[in-house]
Formats: C-alpha cells, structure tokens, sequence
C-alpha cells in the first residue's frame, strides 16, 4: 500500500493534519508538484515521455511520485499513459495564479 499524506491526520507541518497542509505535503515531495503540473501542462504523456519532459527525474522517483499521486486520485493511468483527473486539474489552476505571484516575489528578491 502507497502512504500519503492524509488530512485528518498528522502530516509535516501539523499535527492536526488539516487538509491543505496534507496537500502541502503531499505536492511538497521531490519532483511531485513538477509531475503534476508537467501532466497538467502537456497532457496525457507515457513513462518515458513524462520522464523528458522531467529531464532530471529518475526512473525510482517518477514511478513512486506517480503511484502517490494516484493513491491520492490526483492523477490516473488511461489508455495513452498518466493523465491528471480533475481534482487534479482543479489544484493545477490553483497553482498557476501562484505560479506568478512566486515571479513577483523572485523579482523582489533580486532588486535587493
């Protein structure tokens, strides 16, 4: 059985396991927010098309990020490979607008 983060229970960052800090730390994982957001950005992609477009990831943590991810039911294996269901969706959408405001902040740092 894959373990993951679950709200409700204790999960890193609290001991109350709210549930946005069980997401925090379930998409905090190496590699686990950059698998979400890849899939979310180029759609359904195999193993290996998937493992490009990560460049950097290896084999061990590809497979593992995905079988958390789809323990969590954020992404699912389909015909043509791994595809983000919609709760998926719904929480890339959430992380683009971060996405931008992390640009923002990132310029901030570097006019120091």
């Amino acid at each position: 059985m894959i373990k993951i983060p679950r709200p409700g229970h204790p999960v890193r960052g609290s001991r109350s396991g709210a549930p946005v800090m069980a997401l925090f730390d379930l998409i905090g994982r190496r590699w686990a927010m950059g698998v979400l957001w890849t899939l979310s950005e180029i759609g359904p992609a195999t193993f290996r098309d998937l493992q490009d477009k990560c460049e950097t990831i290896s084999p061990a943590v590809l497979n593992q990020r995905l079988k958390e991810l789809q323990a969590a039911r954020l992404v699912h294996k389909v015909a043509s490979g791994y595809e983000v269901t919609e709760i998926g969706r719904e929480i890339y959408r959430h992380l683009v607008p971060l996405g931008a405001t992390a640009k923002v902040w990132a310029r901030h740092l570097s006019d120091e």
